[in-house]
């Protein structure tokens, strides 16, 4: 049986939580899995202070996941789809630069 490329993305996030702690997974709807479910199963493994659950507001979340960063976390971020970056642009070229 083959691994789906989405198996393969939530495996190796988990391995990435299990490594570090400072890794953190942000975005719309992930406490349920998420749009294509890559966080599926992993709020009850890591719980909410790793799986967080934002507002849809990409700039804010984005804006979020950068200060973390900087201030040594590992945040992943999860966009629901591909069009929802452009909300976030300004975070991603600007800010993140």
């Amino acid at each position: 049986m083959s691994t789906t490329i989405i198996e393969a993305l939530r495996s190796g996030l988990a391995n990435e939580m299990d490594a570090d702690p400072r890794v953190v997974a942000l975005g719309e709807d992930i406490s349920i899995g998420g749009s294509f479910h890559l966080t599926l199963g992993l709020l009850d493994r890591f719980g909410p202070e790793r799986i967080i659950d934002t507002p849809v507001a990409e700039a804010g979340f984005v804006g979020l996941a950068i200060g973390a960063a900087i201030g040594g976390m590992r945040p992943v971020v999860d966009f629901q789809y591909g069009d929802f970056l452009l909300p976030a642009a300004d975070q991603i070229i600007q800010q993140a630069a």
